[in-house]
């Protein structure tokens, strides 16, 4: 057990401090090229934060653990909002501008559901796979449309612009490179730790994938979202989540398929999938039913008791 737990937590520090190295090389490398800032945020960085989710679940699939792939998509978009963006709301309350309500919001909410219908049948298959990356490709085109259309009211102010580092070309597409690289190191420790962990303790990959992995690999939001937080850059923290939550579904959760059909239990979409539906809603609620859009410290306090209430449901449900 010692070698499994030594490269889980290597692996973990490794994928963190990659994708941190990741996602500063691609917004530098994508400024430089004239990406607005907004568009940055909603796919380079929410791509880059993905990164983990991407890598792991490659790794997973490939290595026969297509429930772990799954798992970790699902658990980490459920980390993502209860306790990603409840712990960045008690240190600082979120507002919510007016165009993720309107547009990005209601995309994550549309592109959740087609998650479930392609699950409905408990398998995920070639063609599911395939109308997921059909999903991604639709998802960054409403994207480029999104910021054509923006209010400019809605884009990044001085000090916000000031989160994209100033890099040379040539440095930002070096740390782009080596994040990447590094990435695909860690995430293959990470899964095999995790993988070996689960098989001596008699708990299944899709639990494994649904809580440490998940909260692993959720962890570049995490210190993402609380840095901004703590910058009083607060609106950066809803945008990242929402666009990572989306290519968690479209591109993370399309993988396993992609190498071989993934037959699931009855319990994916009863209790994870309704979970984070249910969580995907209520984040939703939150925005809306205050002037201005924002998630409050209580609502923050909510979110952050509904992951402990799930962790511990995963708790009792694998000891009984």
């Amino acid at each position: 057990m010692l070698y499994p737990i030594l490269a889980l937590l290597c692996g973990l520090v490794l994928l963190v401090w990659s994708a941190d190295r990741f996602v500063i090389g691609a917004a530098a490398t994508a400024k430089n090229f004239g990406m607005s800032p907004m568009l940055i945020g909603l796919t380079i960085v929410s791509f880059g934060t993905s990164a983990p989710e991407i890598l792991v679940s490659i790794m997973a699939s490939t290595s026969g653990a297509g429930e772990l792939a799954i798992g970790n998509a699902l658990g980490s978009n459920i980390a993502n909002i209860a306790l990603v963006l409840g712990i960045t709301a008690l240190i600082a309350p979120l507002p919510v501008k007016s165009g993720v309500l309107k547009k990005e919001l209601p995309l994550l909410l549309a592109v959740t559901l087609l998650a479930g219908v392609l699950l409905f049948d408990l398998k995920l298959t070639l063609i599911d796979s395939a109308i997921l990356l059909a999903a991604l490709v639709l998802c960054l085109y409403l994207f480029g449309r999104f910021q054509k259309s923006a209010d400019t009211s809605d884009e990044l102010n001085p000090e916000e612009d000031e989160e994209i580092p100033e890099l040379k070309t040539s440095i930002a597409i070096f740390w782009l490179i080596a994040g990447l690289t590094v990435l695909a190191a860690s995430s293959r420790m990470l899964v095999w730790g995790a993988s070996e962990i689960a098989y001596s303790m008699g708990v299944s990959e899709l639990v494994v994938g649904l809580t440490i992995v998940a909260i692993g690999t959720s962890l570049p939001e995490l210190a993402a979202s609380v840095a901004s937080a703590l910058k009083n850059h607060h609106d950066i923290a809803i945008g990242n989540v929402v666009g990572s939550n989306i290519f968690n579904l479209v591109a993370v959760m399309a993988v396993p398929g992609l190498v071989a059909p993934i037959g699931m239990d009855l319990i994916v979409l009863q209790r994870d999938y309704a979970v984070m539906l249910g969580l995907t809603l209520a984040l939703m609620a939150f925005a809306l039913w205050q002037k201005p859009p924002s998630i409050s410290r209580l609502e923050g306090a909510l979110l952050a008791f509904a992951y402990a209430a799930y962790l511990a449901l995963l708790y009792t449900m694998t000891v009984s």
